[in-house]
């Protein structure tokens, strides 16, 4: 074995939040490690973050981001786990100093998906019915095509909580991450995907990402194994985009890149909070710059107006 391989065996805590879909990743991106080099040992540490504490209040009220990952990256930085797995879209888009997003292992649908009571599609969704999503994003693009139904911003909770409210007849139908609904083997559940079009999902979705300490050129080395390229370009991408868009969670807004081989086609949006306007804009360039690409959107999405609709929205 070659001598930079040997460096490289140990054994790795691996930090995750501890819901069953955080689990569900953490096994899959495990088991895309025990590939790489099986010689090592993974075992897996769940930390309870602030947004899995505090369940009782929409995630636009906590006033930043961060809140499902803050504690996971203290205990990485201090040195109590060696790896975190993160939902990408959990992940601010300023890394923080010391850490590193060394992998981008797989992306699953992008899209948002609906589940309702009956199986009843969105379109086909009686005037007047209940809607749970805690998503400023997502109410403020289906109030914009549906403003007939009910938007309901208190379906929090892991992904069994919000379908049990649903069953139990607290919503008509709920919004939920396709992603999220398929690594748990509960797509069959879906009664619409939504399309990008119609709503376009928020930066990161579906992506996985792998965080070390950028000190630790053994897990960096590790890490990079596993890493995605084509998903890389479009996590930089679209978290270019939130990176110069600013915003915190009280701001409507999506980024969504499709790479196709050689080039990126990145979209973005930014809303106002109840659906009254959304600017968006689209644009294509070469799979190598990714953050030039994302960056670049975001002029083009201040000369349509997105920079006043953001001042308007942050100071309301």
């Amino acid at each position: 074995m070659p001598v930079h391989q040997e460096v490289l065996i140990r054994r790795y805590v691996v930090g995750t939040r501890g819901s069953a879909l955080a689990l569900a990743q953490t096994e899959r991106v495990i088991a895309a490690l025990r590939q790489a080099l099986p010689e090592n040992e993974y075992v897996v540490q769940t930390i309870r973050t602030l947004g899995d504490r505090v369940v009782d209040v929409p995630l636009s009220q906590f006033g930043s981001t961060g809140v499902f990952v803050k504690e996971i990256d203290r205990l990485l930085l201090d040195g109590a786990i060696d790896l975190a797995v993160h939902s990408l879209k959990d992940v601010p888009p300023e890394e923080t100093p010391g850490l590193v997003l060394a992998a981008f292992p797989e992306r699953a649908d992008p899209r948002d998906a609906l589940v309702s009571r009956d199986g009843t599609r969105f379109v086909e969704l009686p005037s007047g019915a209940r809607v749970g999503t805690s998503s400023i994003r997502r109410r403020a693009q289906l109030r914009a095509h549906r403003p007939d139904l009910r938007y309901l911003d208190n379906l929090r909770g892991n992904v069994d909580t919000r379908l049990r409210k649903l069953a139990q007849g607290d919503y008509d139908a709920i919004v939920l991450a396709a992603a999220g609904l398929e690594r748990l083997g509960r797509a069959n559940e879906i009664s619409d995907y939504l399309p990008v079009d119609l709503c376009l999902p928020d930066a990161g979705q579906g992506i996985l990402a792998v965080q070390v300490r950028e000190s630790d050129a053994i897990a960096l080395e590790l890490i990079s194994r596993i890493d995605n390229p084509i998903v890389r370009a479009e996590a930089l991408a679209e978290r270019a985009v939130l990176r110069a868009f600013g915003g915190g969670c009280k701001v409507p807004v999506a980024a969504y890149a499709h790479h196709d081989g050689s080039t990126i086609h990145l979209e973005a949006l930014i809303a106002a909070p109840d659906g009254s306007r959304i600017i968006r804009a689209g644009l294509s360039g070469p799979a190598d710059a990714p953050e030039a690409l994302g960056a670049a959107l975001w002029r083009r999405l201040v000369t349509n107006g997105a920079e006043a609709l953001l001042n308007e929205v942050s100071s309301g």
